[in-house]
């Protein structure tokens, strides 16, 4: 077993839990690629975690699941030398039904088999097939399961911005002063990082609408694609909607 962590300091998910990342498949290039997506997500969302890595489901893994002291996102294999995923999946579910589990396997042909058990897993993922889009999307879905805040943060010229994701409507750039305005509910903040600069520091609730507009469309109600008005959840509306990106927003 390996233990990859970057604090001994705990989150809170719902003020209880602090939240581990399980990985077990016995390809070791596997659990370091899926190891290093886990960093670069989290490095983004800025929150304090605990990767545990496991090239099989041998006696220090099973005594991990039985005593379980945190909310996990579970990464699991189908098939390693000792046991099933599948197996294994089961066990957890008899203890936990809070935590997250994700196959990810080179056996497609199980998905239906896996169905038929009712494991209440997030996602089944062929590894070997464009695995990385569908992980980063699955580790975001499963932030979003467990209520974890997430942030945008970053510095500039002393300043540190520690925004709640969930907060921002929408984030444009003014061409006059040459700065990007993060748009909240109750505050403004404007700043020299570029758009580019910024959407690279959000998840994928942000899509752009406009060359000079990123919405969060969790925040939308309604678009009016005729008179390209974009209305948010707390009544503000904005007509920063192009036809180059309007066909792109679905919410």
């Amino acid at each position: 077993m390996i233990l990859l962590t970057n604090s001994n300091r705990k989150i809170e998910i719902g003020g209880v839990f602090m939240l581990e990342f399980i990985v077990c498949d016995d390809d070791i290039l596997i659990t370091e690629k899926v190891s290093n997506t886990i960093s670069n997500v989290m490095m983004k969302n800025k929150l304090v975690y605990k990767t545990l890595v496991f090239y099989d489901y041998d006696e220090k893994f099973m005594e991990l699941i039985a005593n379980k002291e945190c909310i996990r996102i579970y990464i699991l294999d189908i098939e390693t030398p000792s046991r099933s995923g599948i197996d294994i999946a089961r066990i957890i579910r008899e203890k936990d039904m809070e935590s997250i589990i994700i196959f990810m396997t080179g056996h497609d042909e199980l998905g239906p088999t896996i169905l038929k058990k009712e494991l209440w897993f997030l996602a089944f993922i062929n590894k070997f097939d464009n695995s990385d889009k569908r992980f980063v999307k699955s580790l975001l879905k499963s932030l979003q399961i467990l209520n974890v805040q997430t942030k945008l943060h970053f510095e500039e010229r002393g300043v540190i911005y520690n925004i709640s994701l969930s907060d921002i409507l929408y984030i444009t750039r003014d061409s006059i002063d040459r700065k990007s305005i993060i748009k909240t509910e109750k505050n403004e903040y404007k700043t020299y990082k570029t758009l580019l600069e910024l959407s690279k520091l959000l998840d994928d609730r942000f899509i752009q609408t406009h060359r000079s507009c990123l919405v969060n469309k969790q925040r939308i109600t309604t678009v009016n694609r005729m008179k390209k008005i974009i209305q948010f959840d707390n009544g503000l509306k904005i007509d920063l909607l192009s036809d180059k990106y309007k066909k792109e927003l679905v919410i």
